[in-house]
């Protein structure tokens, strides 16, 4: 992912995970060096250059998070908590769900996963059967291998770490054969103007195919199908569906990634609302899962989600993951994907 002010490719992880403040209406695209940089000289947000206050939270974060990441690189100081009764250090852990929502959660080593994925549920109204939590590349698991309940001792989890939180829209039972992703956007202001859905096929972290608007049905495998464009003009709204015959993949085929992307624009921001929906296809009326990017998105392509085959089971994992690339090019896009299977979001 490149930063628009740096112009360097970065990976997300070096990238705020949400705005500065709730007036900054944009995505995060400046990274973390040139975001804590621009603040420090400025006390400003370095993209929309609304005022930013030296001890904002997420200016904060951003400070913590690029000291761990870089140790021998100087960063701005983080400026110590004023609040009355609060600790001299800092205590606690964040926890950052893809697509960039954040919360901070008070640090206890000894805290169960279970109780900090009650936290989240309070936070996030996630529920904790949906949430694959991952530290350091590694999912945290609620029980350890002897059925005792794991802490955040047990991971290793040290005071101002960061969690990730990928959240699972879905748990498709071995009874499905063929579902449905119906990706979708809203027409731009004025006229009527297209994205393209398209669905990267990989064997664990091995890239095997793309089908999209131009290749609609699978080289390997004839379970995979795409709709081409289905235009709602009266709804100002654009579709494209594809299809998966779960039963009908090839063994070696456990991660599939669907991706909305602009063909001409520079970006997607001018598309409301980019989504999804999904279907058993038994029954294409009854939605079983959505999901949807509410903020504009200053990038060629998002990753909405994966469809993986994980301990056995196939989930639907929202990812809302920005990138460049388009149809046109697919490498910047893989290249993303990869990122996301070696952090272990897929």
């Amino acid at each position: 992912m490149k930063c628009y002010l740096c112009s360097k490719d970065k990976l997300r992880r070096e990238f705020p995970f949400e705005a500065l403040t709730e007036k900054c209406n944009h995505a995060p695209l400046h990274c973390l060096r040139c975001t804590t940089e621009y603040v420090e000289k400025n006390h400003r947000c370095s993209m929309c250059d609304k005022p930013v206050a030296i001890d904002n939270p997420t200016y904060q974060e951003c400070i913590y998070t690029l000291k761990r990441m870089f140790p021998d690189v100087e960063a701005p100081q983080p400026i110590p908590s004023t609040t009355a009764g609060a600790p001299s250090t800092n205590q606690t852990i964040m926890v950052s769900v893809m697509g960039g929502e954040v919360t901070v959660v008070q640090f206890n080593p000894n805290m169960t996963v279970v109780q900090l994925k009650n936290r989240i549920q309070e936070h996030f109204k996630v529920k904790p059967e949906q949430q694959r939590l991952l530290f350091q590349d590694k999912e945290l698991k609620s029980y350890k291998n002897n059925s005792q309940l794991a802490t955040l001792l047990d991971y290793n989890v040290q005071p101002s770490s960061t969690i990730n939180l990928v959240v699972v829209l879905y748990n498709i039972p071995d009874s499905f054969d063929e579902v449905i992703f119906d990706l979708f956007w809203g027409y731009p202001f004025s006229g009527k103007d297209y994205l393209d859905a398209s669905v990267l096929l990989y064997s664990g972290p091995y890239f095997q195919e793309v089908v999209d608007y131009h290749r609609r049905h699978s080289k390997t495998c004839s379970g995979v199908r795409h709709s081409g464009d289905v235009m709602d003009d009266y709804n100002r709204k654009g579709h494209h569906t594809i299809r998966i015959k779960i039963k009908s993949l090839p063994e070696k085929i456990n991660k599939l990634f669907f991706t909305l992307s602009a063909w001409n624009s520079p970006n997607i921001s001018k598309y409301p609302n980019p989504s999804l929906k999904f279907f058993d296809a038994r029954y294409p009326k009854k939605q079983l899962c959505d999901d949807s990017l509410t903020h504009a998105a200053y990038s060629q392509a998002i990753i909405m989600c994966s469809m993986c085959r994980i301990d056995g089971e196939w989930k639907v994992l929202s990812l809302k993951r920005l990138s460049d690339g388009n149809a046109k090019d697919y490498s910047p896009i893989q290249g993303t994907i990869q990122t996301l299977i070696q952090n272990g979001s897929s």
